[in-house]
């Protein structure tokens, strides 16, 4: 992914390619689409950062003098080594974001994937295209909010936290002094909580700016005469100081505006020398406002998310970012007029030459955007190759020559028609030389090379045991033939890797020839047969059309299978729900129309007679769908097998064991009863077609790749107890 940092040694900024972060215990893994530039603390740290040496020790004698102590107790050649490893580290920059949750670790229950969310916190909501957030600092956000705006929640916590300092009270006036972005805000704050606001700047944009938010505005030369005449010479009762400046002159206007007993709060960086006379005689209150709120700074409430009793701590840091929230969807706090520039990720740097003055651009809200077109864990958008060239035949060359090979597969292949049999291979030939008689292939072999390796051979189905599918599988795409694999595509994530580097290409131009364009390597479909049935495809036009989300449930009476059983083995059949699950994960993904984005999923305890093979798992998609998928090997084999029921926007349908199904729908009942089909001869179809015809695989790829990958997340579910996104 790609993230700002900073270089404190050499004071450059840069866009770095870093990898993913994975979410641990109290985690979230968020998809960033905005993050908004702090023209105050970022600016201050990239400003020190271009200092030399000698200007960091001039601006920070307070770290000179670590330095020094440090000498003293270690030694000089320990502490300049140890000063230096400090410089040179990379810091991460950015405090506010927004984006989508992809990704969650334990102790996350309330939040899910998918979910849109506002994020804060140095070191966590930086300027990158994921962040790593804690629970106590993600704050979710309704429809009504878009990305852009709620990445100005952290801030807008930060003037509302101030505010809250000011204890102010329905009708008492207000100054807010300095009409930048946390100003904008806070003004706006004060107003919609019954308070009269003014607002004082040096600049005249920035009054003109606060006047078209609906706030009374004036210039600083203006501010004593103004104030006197809005409060009717009474003085304001609060001054929040939201400037960003070295001076003392804020804080010396906050007394002389300020009535007796009055209030200021510094929110904002300034110069802190008291005019002692003028805030004695009024008596004056000070505080020094500390970030978001109460829970900030504390590692048991942000990073270990032990949240504060309500009954003490009415408003958290994290209660401040729900209500910031809350004003953004109801319109009191409008942010969108503030954004005066927005540069992409790969052009952030830009930004700091923005808020440090280099480009001569006056500027207020500055956002940082990112693509919304990525894969969790990936930077670029993944391109899949297709079959754009159709071929006129269809000669089949077959790896493995097993029961289910004989008994299933070919007699399916036969009935699809428009295959010719060239070949087959199974590991002794004995197997391979019976399948060629039985079926009619030309030529029988023990040598999976031969087949692969033979010009007259396009497409390969391959039906081994399940350890050898992907590697298999890369063999023939290199081959330049057709691929058909029986389920699962792999067995664990390093096959699948190899898989999809083999379908992955790059998004260039094609070689046209003849008016057609060249062929980059076979189409790929894996034999998840069950979406092509007769069934199925009524069942999924039953639903078609939808506006609403699918709740689906999947119940499959699997049965008991030795422990000793190859497809129990992980490391040659990959497990039940890996070898076999995977069937009933793409079935809800036919039906929602994508693969799932997480999963949670609970095994009834083997007992020495099973082994994760009596299984409950609840798959979530990215439109809000529910997929149960119940794995039961403790039942009894006489009863039906497989039952799926559907529900969604007023309807229902319940297809029993591929042989019945019955559609609901305004009352009315539609039954359809067939001979058992579960697709077999349907997906060979499809596939012929694709191959004859040209154009996109039977199944999209980015379901063949997302359903494996939600089977290994399944069962890391299952092992760690918690949710997994896909």
């Amino acid at each position: 992914m790609k993230q700002l940092l900073q270089n404190m040694k050499t004071g450059k900024t840069t866009i770095e390619d870093v990898p993913v972060p994975a979410p641990r215990a109290g985690q979230a893994l968020v998809r960033v689409s905005a993050s908004l530039v702090s023209a105050g603390t970022e600016r201050m740290v990239v400003e020190f950062a271009e200092k030399s040496l000698v200007g960091k020790a001039r601006s920070r004698p307070d770290l000179v003098r670590q330095v020094v102590d440090k000498m003293k107790r270690e030694g000089v050649a320990p502490t300049i080594r140890a000063a230096f490893n400090r410089l040179d580290q990379p810091m991460a920059l950015g405090y506010s974001s927004a984006g989508t949750i992809i990704a969650l670790g334990e102790r996350m229950d309330g939040f899910k994937v998918g979910q849109r969310v506002a994020c804060a916190g140095g070191n966590y909501a930086v300027h990158a295209e994921y962040n790593l957030i804690p629970r106590a600092l993600l704050t979710p956000l309704p429809d009504a909010v878009d990305f852009e705006s709620a990445s100005f929640t952290t801030l807008g916590a930060i003037a509302l936290h101030g505010f809250r300092l000011a204890r102010p009270q329905i009708g008492e006036n207000v100054a807010v002094i300095g009409m930048g972005l946390l100003g904008l805000l806070a003004g706006q704050i004060a107003a919609s909580a019954g308070c009269r606001v003014l607002g004082i700047d040096t600049n005249p944009d920035r009054i003109t700016l606060a006047s078209s938010l609906g706030l009374q505005a004036c210039s600083r030369g203006q501010a004593a005469d103004s104030a006197q005449a809005f409060t009717s010479g009474r003085g304001f009762d609060a001054a929040l100081i939201c400037a960003d400046t070295l001076s003392n002159d804020p804080v010396e206007l906050a007394a002389v505006i300020a009535r007796d007993r009055g209030r200021v709060v510094a929110t904002g960086a300034v110069g802190l020398t008291f005019p002692r006379k003028i805030y004695y005689e009024k008596e004056l209150s000070f505080v020094n406002s500390r970030s978001y709120g109460p829970g900030r700074y504390d590692p048991s409430y942000e990073e270990s998310g032990r949240d504060y009793p309500i009954g003490y701590v009415r408003w958290t840091e994290g209660r401040n970012f729900e209500a910031v929230v809350g004003m953004l969807a109801s319109g009191k706090l409008q942010v969108r007029p503030l954004i005066s520039h927005r540069f992409p990720i790969e052009r952030a740097t830009e930004a700091y030459e923005v808020i440090t003055g280099k480009k001569k651009q006056p500027f207020l809200g500055v956002l940082i955007t990112y693509s919304e077109e990525k894969e969790e864990g990936r930077s670029e958008k993944v391109v899949f190759s297709t079959v754009h060239r159709p071929s006129s035949t269809v000669r089949l060359g077959v790896l493995g020559a097993g029961n289910f090979a004989n008994a299933t597969l070919l007699p399916a292949i036969q009935k699809a028609g428009g295959v010719e049999l060239a070949g087959i291979a199974s590991a002794g030939g004995l197997h391979a030389a019976h399948a060629a008689r039985k079926f009619g292939f030309a030529y029988a072999t023990a040598s999976d090379d031969e087949i692969l390796n033979d010009p007259d051979i396009n497409t390969v189905a391959i039906l081994t045991r399940h350890d050898m599918h992907a590697d298999l599988v890369v063999k023939a795409l290199a081959a330049g033939k057709h691929v058909f694999v029986e389920k699962p595509l792999a067995i664990d994530s390093a096959g699948l890797d190899k898989v999809l580097a083999a379908l992955t290409m790059d998004d260039g131009p094609q070689t046209i020839t003849h008016g057609q364009s060249s062929m980059v390597h076979g189409l790929l479909t894996v034999g998840f047969n069950r979406r092509f049935a007769p069934l199925a495809t009524k069942l999924a036009a039953h639903f078609a059309h939808r506006t609403e989300a699918l709740h689906m449930h999947y119940r499959i009476n699997a049965g008991t299978i030795p422990l000793n059983h190859w497809g129990q083995d992980p490391v040659q059949g990959g497990g039940r729900i890996i070898g076999e699950g995977c069937h009933f994960v793409d079935f809800l993904a036919f039906l929602a129309g994508s693969a799932p984005v997480g999963v949670t999923a609970h095994a009834l305890p083997d007992a020495g007679k099973y082994r994760e093979d009596n299984v409950s798992m609840t798959f979530t998609f990215a439109d809000g769908s529910l997929g149960v998928v119940d794995y039961l090997a403790n039942g009894d084999k006489s009863f039906p097998k497989e039952r799926v029921e559907v529900f969604c926007g007023g309807r229902v349908a319940v297809l029993d064991d591929f042989r019945a199904l019955e559609m609901i729908r305004d009352g009315r009942r539609t039954t359809v009863k067939k001979a058992q089909d579960k697709g077999w001869r349907g997906e060979w179809e499809a596939f012929a077609r694709s191959i004859r015809e040209g154009g996109a695989p039977p199944i999209p790829y980015e379901q063949l790749i997302g359903v494996t990958k939600a089977t290994f997340a399944a069962v890391e579910s299952i092992r760690s107890g918690r949710q997994v996104g896909v």
